[in-house]
């Protein structure tokens, strides 16, 4: 199943879309798609909705804007370097732990809104992500096992970073992270029974050039590797984002220019669906 909230910025709708792409609206259950609704075995919940006559189609699905798919996240958590291809080309050394850093949770948006180039930004870059949100508090997991039962499912997401900002201002990178508008998310968070992200294709183009061509079969750390060792260092709740790191091609390789006001980015990945950002600036 996937799930979706559909409209103005602010005032989306939440929505399921089951596999015969029919979109039901689903405020009759949830007034959002929250961490307390991925809590609450979202896929039985709209199951036994739908069953009793509780939920049905929304009219005009298609004409509306796309939001984020997860209400605002309680946090957003990165993880760098995480495909042997993309250190390669940063000249970096493959990591023996995952490279965590945090990401300003408002920064997320739909995955068709403008993204800002940021006042005083030179070096203002894209990358394509698997992002994964998770459905039940992750505290000291054990397994890979108990891991993967607190993952809700799957989405896009395109961890936009300021290069200057990053890496020339401090060595912090948060604050080139973490400008408005560096996480356009979705279309759909989809569940786990419809995904395998083990070998997902992942493609970004600029201006219809590709620049990003990779698969998460190139991952140093998995998904469930990566919430397992995250809930060792803090507690990740019902709603939280996990961008799990992403391939070669990134502008700061020096293979291609920045982001410049005017630029269009498009993404898709295998089984997820696709972004389309025009660039502005703030």
């Amino acid at each position: 199943m996937q799930f979706a909230r559909l409209g103005p910025a602010g005032s989306e709708i939440p929505v399921a879309i089951d596999t015969d792409g029919e979109v039901l609206d689903l405020r009759p259950i949830t007034t959002d798609i929250s961490g307390s609704f991925l809590a609450s075995d979202p896929v039985a919940r709209v199951s036994h909705a739908r069953s009793a006559g509780d939920v049905r189609p929304l009219p005009d699905a298609d004409g509306l804007r796309r939001g984020a798919p997860v209400a605002r996240p309680g946090k957003v958590v990165c993880i760098g370097l995480n495909y042997r291809d993309h250190a390669a080309e940063t000249g970096a050394e493959i990591p023996t732990e995952p490279i965590v850093f945090m990401k300003d949770p408002m920064t997320v948006i739909g995955p068709d809104d403008e993204v800002l180039i940021p006042r005083g930004s030179t070096k203002t870059d894209w990358e394509i992500e698997l992002a994964v949100v998770i459905g039940r508090t992750a505290r000291y997991c054990e397994s890979d096992e108990d891991a993967a039962a607190c993952i809700a499912g799957y989405a896009i997401a395109n961890d936009v970073s300021e290069r200057a900002f990053q890496l020339e201002r401090g060595g912090q990178w948060d604050k080139g992270k973490s400008c408005e508008t560096f996480n356009p998310l979705g279309p759909w968070l989809v569940t786990p029974d419809e995904v395998d992200p083990a070998a997902l294709a992942l493609h970004l183009t600029v201006n219809g050039e590709r620049r990003q061509d990779g698969t998460t079969a190139d991952m140093i750390f998995r998904p469930v590797e990566i919430v397992r060792y995250l809930s060792q260092f803090m507690v990740l709740y019902p709603g939280d984002v996990i961008s799990t790191g992403t391939p070669a091609g990134v502008a700061l390789a020096g293979h291609a220019p920045y982001l410049q006001p005017g630029d269009v980015v498009e993404l898709t990945a295998d089984g997820l669906g696709s972004q389309r950002q025009t660039v502005g600036a703030a």
